[in-house]
């Protein structure tokens, strides 16, 4: 009876639809979740960057039980304090606590499954993890009103983004411009995340939860942003510079127009028939060309009326996705390139993801729909919309002691 009650169960992976073997993830098995099987070793790399979300709901859940050993005091001027001081960072990024409440949305908003106990029931069903939805007419429109209503929404939020306001700031402005827009903030309470937006600063990969840090001059900041409307999701990304030093800076410059470019040259491959395991492919090449690494732990997703779903786009070479694009299929590119190592971090917080040698890290992502004949970008960029690319800046030379762009002062008799 237990060797067919086994034989019966179904692959935990999200393009998988062979009958699991023996195989667990241990670290569900430490969190005491003891169905989630997979097939072979393959399908569970192939599916860890999406199925780890479900250890983010469990572990959130336990640690909102448990007050956590060591947390440093509270600045008695400010309140301010890091929630983590004996953790081993691995940049000069630290988590600026307080967090603000969380905030509400009201009822008459259209409410995700997973917006009171944090788990995305939907996402976790068979179907739900295995099945690429081929959106309708009606789907499609559905999904171009809310990309287009997310788009407003982060361009409200990049004009916020300056030298002097918070990250939590920029929560509360994104929170309100959903309201605004009969929208619920697809991330809030998603698997137990604290914010209405993620807020990536620097060495921050992605999943940066905003808090008390103030952004200054030479930040740069991914800003991502999702909403719920109508019964769909819509979700982009772009990373932006914090004041002029940033763009004076040129390291920073070349990462973040290196992601944002390997985001255009992928995009330029979606049509029927690419193969999900391509776009990586171009995403790598691009980025050594520009000296940089491409973040494997994360990958692009299938989006629709579920935030996460099949199938799987990783973004870097030589990957082993599974399947081809098909017309009416919605899903997200959304590349992570770093000036170092691409191995990331996760803090204690359970979310926060930063490059293990601390160094800058940027990200651009885009809503896809496919077409007959190619692809529709539904995140698009409208021609008023702030940031955009910026050239190089110019390198600093010195030529007897006086730096380009300068001119020698003269003194008289």
């Amino acid at each position: 009876m237990a060797s067919e009650t086994a034989a019966k169960r179904k692959c935990m992976g999200n393009d998988c639809e062979n009958d699991a073997g023996s195989l667990q993830c241990p670290t569900c098995l430490k969190l005491d979740m003891k169905e989630s099987y997979f097939c072979s070793q393959d399908c569970f790399k192939r599916n860890w960057s999406t199925h780890k979300a479900m250890h983010k709901a469990k572990s959130n859940f336990l640690s909102n039980l448990i007050t956590p050993s060591v947390v440093s005091k509270p600045d008695p001027d400010t309140g301010l304090y890091n929630p983590y001081p004996t953790f081993p960072y691995t940049g000069p990024l630290r988590p600026v606590y307080p967090l603000s409440e969380r905030r509400a949305v009201p009822k008459s908003i259209q409410h995700p499954d997973y917006w009171k106990d944090g788990e995305p029931k939907s996402e976790r069903t068979f179907t739900g993890r295995t099945k690429i939805e081929i959106l309708d007419k009606a789907q499609q429109e559905g999904m171009r009103k809310v990309c287009r209503l997310a788009r407003e929404v982060l361009d409200i939020a990049a004009a916020a983004a300056v030298p002097g306001v918070t990250t939590d700031y920029i929560d509360e402005i994104v929170h309100k411009a959903c309201l605004e827009r009969e929208s619920y903030p697809s991330p809030l309470n998603y698997c137990n995340f604290p914010k209405s937006v993620c807020t990536s600063p620097n060495e921050v990969i992605c999943h940066g939860i905003p808090d008390q840090r103030v952004l200054v001059d030479g930040d740069i900041l991914n800003i991502d942003v999702t909403l719920y409307h109508g019964g769909f999701h819509g979700d982009l990304n772009e990373t932006y510079y914090i004041g002029d030093k940033a763009k004076a800076d040129p390291d920073s410059v070349r990462v973040v127009e290196a992601a944002r470019n390997c985001l255009d040259e992928a995009i330029k491959l979606v049509k029927p028939g690419a193969l999900f395991r391509d776009y990586g492919n171009v995403i790598e090449k691009h980025a050594k060309s520009q000296k940089c690494s491409v973040i494997k732990t994360y990958c692009g997703h299938g989006i629709n009326s579920l935030f996460h779903c099949s199938p799987n786009v990783p973004h870097y070479a030589k990957n082993k996705a599974v399947g081809a694009a098909k017309p009416g299929m919605c899903f997200t590119i959304e590349p992570m390139i770093a000036l170092g190592t691409h191995r990331d971090k996760t803090w204690p917080d359970d979310w926060t993801s930063v490059t293990q040698d601390g160094k800058r890290t940027a990200q651009f992502e885009h809503t896809l729909l496919v077409t007959d004949d190619g692809v529709e970008i539904l995140t698009a960029r409208f021609p008023n919309s702030p940031g955009g690319p910026i050239s190089m800046p110019e390198a600093v030379v010195e030529t007897n002691g006086v730096k380009n762009g300068e001119t020698e002062a003269t003194t008289t008799a």
